[in-house]
């Protein structure tokens, strides 16, 4: 089973600025469902096309090797749409923009006791995993590939932070997992590096830059 997402668009009038200023991480989140343009423009943001041909994408590689593939855990009536999008674990196929069925049903729980039991990963309606085949990178680069793949973990799981930020959603990188576990529920041989539970927050209280004079003045000392 293969779903096509909506094509990413523009969904925040939320300037650079101001998503690095309000990004935090995440662990509480209230039970409601994501849409599915705000699904297909998160996943979109870690890893997707940015031109209409070619594989340039969201986030820089090493010589365009892009070793990541990006993996999604979705709940029960966790993601809605023109359809109601079935529980399930998905691989996202970013040359298409679409999610390809793995195994169905709803696994969030399984995934927290993956991760040593954090139960707020279950609490998410959806959680993003990003894994690796580090031989795309480490077959040109040798050893050093293995600094490029982690380099690329960590513009992608940014590019989350902050487009999860923008859309008024919260996240929080996870890498307290067992990596056989998750991989058996993944059924891949890929290396899993981050785990990404995404859903909207309890409580956020916006943070001003105003709030920033009282800590670096605006002398130059010498």
């Amino acid at each position: 089973m293969k779903i096509r997402l909506p094509p990413p668009r523009k969904m925040s009038s939320m300037g650079l600025e101001d998503a690095l200023l309000q990004r935090r991480s995440v662990r509480s989140f209230i039970n409601t469902p994501l849409t599915l343009d705000e699904l297909s423009l998160v996943i979109w943001s870690a890893g997707g096309a940015v031109e209409k041909t070619g594989n340039k994408r969201t986030t820089p590689s090493a010589g365009a090797t892009y070793p990541l593939n990006y993996y999604c855990f979705i709940g029960e009536n966790s993601v809605v749409g023109s359809s109601e999008i079935p529980a399930g674990i998905y691989k996202y196929i970013w040359e298409e923009h679409s999610l390809y069925l793995l195994k169905k049903g709803d696994y969030r729980k399984q995934l927290a006791l993956a991760s040593l039991g954090q139960e707020f990963i279950s609490d998410a309606p959806v959680s993003l995993i990003i894994a690796a085949n580090y031989a795309r990178t480490t077959s040109r680069y040798g050893d050093r590939g293995y600094r490029y793949v982690h380099f690329e973990v960590g513009h992608s799981g940014q590019n989350l932070y902050l487009i999860a930020t923008a859309l008024g959603l919260g996240t929080v990188a996870v890498g307290a997992f067992r990596d056989e576990q998750v991989k058996k529920l993944l059924e891949t041989e890929d290396s899993p590096l981050y785990i990404f539970p995404i859903g909207r927050a309890k409580n956020l209280v916006m943070r001003r830059f105003e709030d920033l004079a009282g800590r670096f003045s605006s002398e130059v000392k010498t």
